[in-house]
């Protein structure tokens, strides 16, 4: 099948190989391979060379789908790992490359597939490997207009899915039934999927990743619920709090001090601005507020396909193995409030999907922010 969408992103993608002197791409990362073909599965490859020839190895079981929806110019099918080293040796021979160097996607393979896509019997000797992780990722970075609708989408999910995780709350409720109530109303929704959801209770609102537990939520208690759709294979974001109860004066001062800086950040989310100074505005505004001290881990992240990917802040760029960050462009959508307030009893966070714009800032997902509920 061939797409234009995807023939002017190969295009775009060959220009780059050859500003990094490669020769050839060979990708196995799901999200990478769906942006420049439609189509990403595991156990697959999809191989780019110089002229914008597109081929695809995948699943014999797969062919069928894979021919409906991708676009390529050749396609190899295979039944096991053997089969598909040999599939890559034959399309290195059909492209004519024996020699030269072949782009890898160091961020994403392990040890084992490392060494599967680079050996003997797949990879001529003479080619040579290079890394690249920021080719797929300067592509990926702003967001075509299509993309953006597609994120609009997942994020009214996202709404959706909250609004019933919230729906649910009340003592005796568990953190795993909560994200089940927000899990289904998403599917419901129309989410193919979605990232691991976060829910977390009284003590456990204060540590950065609170995965849900069986633990049952209690009268007084706070709780923070974080969803992550996956809707036509991209991604939202959203987090939000609420009290069973009344909370305690020092929750509701934090709560509010953290508000501020996530309205603060989002409205700075304009073209030409730095990751590392949306950072700096929402860690100031929560330092002013006597809670320097309790600030953990980066507070934004990109996202799109993947729940988190390029432009990263420089640290979590560098633990995900991509380059700093350079200024934001227009079409590039964040997640602001990745990272909270964390006391000791307790913590607070609000986070949102916002794409940055020429003028203002585009807010994608929109369910309210009320921390104390009525019963």
């Amino acid at each position: 099948m061939r797409n234009q969408v995807y023939e002017k992103r190969v295009e775009k993608s060959s220009r780059l190989m050859l500003a990094e002197g490669i020769d050839i791409l060979l990708l196995t990362k799901p999200s990478n391979m769906f942006y420049l073909t439609g189509d990403g599965r595991l156990c697959s490859f999809a191989m780019i060379n110089g002229d914008g020839q597109v081929a695809l190895g995948v699943p014999m079981t797969d062919e069928d789908d894979v021919r409906k929806q991708a676009h390529f110019d050749h396609l190899a099918t295979f039944d096991d790992e053997i089969g598909m080293i040999h599939s890559i040796a034959d399309f290195f021979k059909q492209f004519g490359i024996s020699k030269g160097v072949v782009g890898l996607e160091y961020t994403f393979l392990t040890q084992a597939m490392m060494g599967m896509v680079t050996h003997p019997h797949a990879k001529p000797d003479e080619v040579t490997v290079k890394n690249c992780t920021d080719i797929m990722s300067q592509m990926r970075m702003v967001k075509e207009p299509h993309e953006i609708e597609l994120m609009r989408e997942a994020a009214k999910v996202a709404d959706a899915g909250m609004e019933a995780a919230m729906a649910s709350l009340g003592a005796g409720m568990t953190e795993s039934q909560i994200a089940g109530e927000g899990e289904y109303a998403m599917r419901q929704a129309g989410a193919e999927g979605f990232w691991r959801s976060y829910v977390s209770s009284g003590a456990r609102t204060g540590i950065a990743h609170g995965l849900p537990t069986n633990r049952k939520v209690q009268d007084g208690d706070i709780v923070m619920i974080d969803l992550h759709p996956i809707v036509n294979n991209y991604s939202s974001d959203i987090c939000r709090m609420a009290c069973v109860g009344k909370p305690s004066a020092e929750q509701v001062r934090a709560f509010d001090v953290y508000q501020e800086a996530l309205q603060s950040t989002t409205a700075k989310a304009i073209a030409g601005v730095g990751m590392v100074e949306l950072e700096d505005t929402l860690h100031g505004v929560i330092r002013d507020a006597g809670y320097g001290d309790n600030i953990f881990g980066p507070s934004i992240h990109d996202i799109g396909i993947n729940f988190e990917e390029a432009p990263l802040p420089p640290g979590h760029a560098f633990f995900h193995g991509e380059k700093a960050p350079p200024p934001l462009l227009e079409n590039v959508p964040i997640a602001i409030g990745n990272c909270g307030i964390y006391k000791e009893a307790w913590g607070v966070r609000i986070e949102d999907t916002v794409v940055v714009g020429k003028d203002r800032p585009m807010v994608l997902t929109s369910y309210p922010i009320i921390f104390e509920r009525e019963p």
